[in-house]
């Protein structure tokens, strides 16, 4: 028998969380990056395929189609991506067919070596003009690979802040945001790297875009860092990881060691330049369509309350 104790226990759980409704609602949007979409590394046998994979117009074309049909609320592509797809007419065709808006523009720039400075920031801004073309809003600033084993960041970080200041403030005149997305195997890669730049830059121009998979990847608390610098956080990567054999040791939303319900938390109601951008990297062989995970990680999202299809009214 069900004795009273146990009774008003089960009845208030139900109405805290009735079957099949998550137990709040978040106001926050949630895009998907493209990255998920292409065949990191090009075929995992055989000769390489015709056309590179990163810039193939087909992977953009599928990005764009199963984030825009499940609901996702904008697409994040590659700088390069964009420069390619307009000897392809551009990608605003797809986005109208899709009725998909492109937020953002991941955009690799090397931000170590002065010397390569000027192209680097040139570069970057060429994309950054594509980013505006399309109605996007961030240049997501990759950092430039360097090898870990021997680097030394304080010979460069002064580079590094010169840089990310220089571009910054040329972004921002185009009319965009700019910000710098951590990342494992770069010039910025570590807790206390991250922390150095960004308590150097100047942050008037350059905000924070982490890429939270990285940031646990990397050996950080996704959740210290996001916290310490959350007025700065102007776009982010949501990933998990779990340092599994599969997607470079990422995995879907929900199955790693990142503690997704707390970034969140923390991302609920902020007003931001970009989006809460879910990622999933793809090098083959897959073991699941890109779709499939994208679907894995929406169900996810929605039983911690994220809504999808018609934007959140405020609470």
């Amino acid at each position: 028998m069900m004795n009273r104790r146990v009774f008003v226990q089960a009845l208030s759980a139900a109405m805290l969380e009735p079957p099949g409704y998550a137990i709040r609602k978040l106001i926050l949007q949630v895009g998907h990056t493209g990255l998920t979409w292409i065949p990191l590394g090009g075929a995992s046998s055989g000769p390489p395929p015709a056309i590179n994979p990163m810039v193939d117009p087909q992977y953009v074309e599928a990005a764009i189609r199963d984030i825009s049909g499940l609901g996702f609320k904008g697409i994040e592509l590659f700088g390069n991506q964009l420069e390619a797809m307009e000897a392809h007419g551009g990608v605003g065709a797809l986005l109208e067919k899709y009725n998909l808006p492109l937020i953002s523009a991941y955009c690799g720039t090397n931000l170590s070596d002065p010397g390569r400075r000027k192209d680097a920031i040139a570069k970057t801004l060429e994309w950054a003009g594509l980013v505006k073309k399309y109605n996007g809003r961030v240049v997501v600033v990759g950092p430039n690979s360097v090898p870990r084993n021997s680097y030394d960041f304080k010979a460069h970080k002064d580079d590094i802040v010169t840089t990310l200041n220089e571009l910054g403030k040329e972004v921002m005149d185009v009319g965009l945001t700019a910000v710098l997305h951590q990342h494992t195997g770069t010039c910025v890669e570590t807790r206390d790297e991250t922390y150095a730049v960004m308590e150097a830059v100047d942050t008037r121009v350059m905000k924070f875009g982490p890429d939270i998979g990285q940031l646990q990847k990397g050996g950080s608390d996704p959740v210290q860092v996001v916290k310490d610098f959350l007025p700065l956080v102007q776009h982010m990567h949501l990933k998990d990881y779990v340092g599994g054999p599969d997607y470079l040791g990422y995995c879907p939303l929900g199955r790693g060691k990142v503690d997704i319900p707390a970034i969140l938390s923390m991302m609920n109601g902020r007003r931001t330049a970009g989006l809460v951008m879910v990622e999933l990297d793809s090098p083959p062989p897959q073991p699941v369509p890109a779709i499939e995970n994208a679907k894995i990680a929406k169900a996810y999202l929605e039983k911690q309350g994220v809504q999808f299809g018609p934007a959140p009214k405020p609470l």
